[in-house]
């Protein structure tokens, strides 16, 4: 019995390159939408060539059709493709669509239903519209490294590209929003969304703070402003996360580590106290807690219902059960001519119409024929523009 898909029917050309772009267009294929990328001929997305080779490009890529199609010279096949589908994805910078004679006013006259989605570093409007911006750069310029690391070192970015996988699932949203909008108006939209906006809303917790009473967050390493004890804690094999900031918590805390009279300190007696006086508190706790592995801490603290967990390095996540097997997190795809390659999955649990891999990673303008033989193109015809380069 085939599997039922929430996004059926729905037709994307994915023009995205590298992460943010593609990720969006793999979130809607993983859902059932038919999404076909398009190439630079001979060269083809730059993850391509990436490290890890062929995995970095099989992790944003899966569900999709490749075809090839070189912009400056196809401009006929370009506007039949565009014709045909729901949605337009790309993360060039703006202007660059618009330059080639592709930008959302000249699509929109083929196909008014169009929903356009424009992903970028500050957004297709504004002064900062034209700046090249990578996930680094929207990090610094949200406040992201300002509050990471530890007290006293220079700023911080967090390891991972936040900005651009934020950037990724927020476009998706916004393509699954104006697709609504179109299915009870006609019209399509463009869905503007900018990598800074996205490190933006990701400090929004910490901005609000500042916005409400001008309060500006520092970096406080593992711990948070609103409670203490918290954060990460030494263990004898490395290093567990702990909140015990409620007084409930702390109290079960301080029995354990056999310091109730910590209750009674003026500096722990509530949780305004403890803030003030955290650094104090966490190195009483580290002296106890380095004395037990993390598997003890853990078990025990769960077991008292209070809030703890290891800190994984990556080959931990990958191997964890409860990630790795129950939340299904690592799914197994093939590379053409590379190999098999476990990438990371999909988030997003439908109980009715789960994500899926349907298709591998594409190789380079491995659906040629069959696409443009839909748009009208006889083999004939599709030889020459191969021998043409067009595609």
């Amino acid at each position: 019995m085939e599997q039922k898909k929430a996004l059926v029917g729905i037709k994307v050309l994915d023009m995205g390159r590298v992460l943010s772009g593609p990720l969006c267009t793999a979130i809607l294929g993983d859902f059932g939408a038919d999404v076909i990328k398009v190439e630079m001929p001979g060269t083809g997305d730059d993850s391509r060539a990436n490290k890890p080779y062929g995995g970095y490009f099989a992790c944003f890529n899966r569900n999709k059709k490749s075809i090839t199609l070189d912009l400056k010279q196809g401009r006929e096949q370009f506007l039949k493709l565009v014709s045909r589908v729901d949605v337009l994805v790309e993360n060039f910078r703006p202007g660059v669509m618009a330059k080639l004679g592709f930008g959302y006013d000249e699509l929109k006259k083929i196909n008014p239903g169009l929903i356009y989605c424009a992903i970028s570093g500050f957004g297709q409007t504004g002064p900062y519209s034209q700046r090249a911006c990578f996930d680094p750069v929207a990090q610094a310029m949200a406040g992201i490294m300002s509050v990471t690391g530890f007290p006293g070192t220079r700023p911080v970015r967090c390891g991972a590209s936040i900005c651009d996988v934020m950037a990724a699932q927020n476009a998706a949203l916004g393509i699954l929003m104006a697709l609504q909008y179109r299915s009870k108006t006609g019209e399509g939209q463009i869905v503007d969304i900018a990598l800074v906006d996205m490190g933006v809303t990701a400090m929004s917790s910490i901005i609000q703070n500042y916005l409400s009473d001008g309060y500006m967050n520092t970096k406080m390493g593992n711990g948070y402003v609103a409670g203490a004890p918290g954060g990460s804690y030494h263990a004898k094999d490395g290093e567990f996360i702990l909140n015990a900031s409620a007084d409930k918590s702390f109290a079960k805390l301080c029995v354990l580590m056999k310091r109730e009279d910590l209750l009674k300190d003026i500096k722990f007696s509530n949780r305004k106290a403890r803030c003030e006086n955290r650094d104090e508190l966490d190195d009483i706790i580290n002296a106890w807690t380095v004395t037990k592995t993390i598997e003890e801490h853990v078990k025990t603290f769960l077991e008292l219902k209070m809030v703890a967990g290891p800190v994984y390095n990556v080959k931990q996540t990958t191997e964890d059960p409860q990630i790795a097997v129950v939340r299904g997190m690592f799914p197994e795809v093939e590379v053409a001519g590379i190999g098999k390659f476990k990438i990371t999955g999909q988030p997003i649990k439908l109980s009715e119409t789960p994500a899926n891999i349907y298709h591998n990673p594409p190789a380079l303008g491995e659906d040629n024929t069959e696409v443009y033989s839909l748009l009208g193109y006889d083999e004939s015809e599709i030889k020459a523009m191969s021998d043409k380069h067009i595609i």
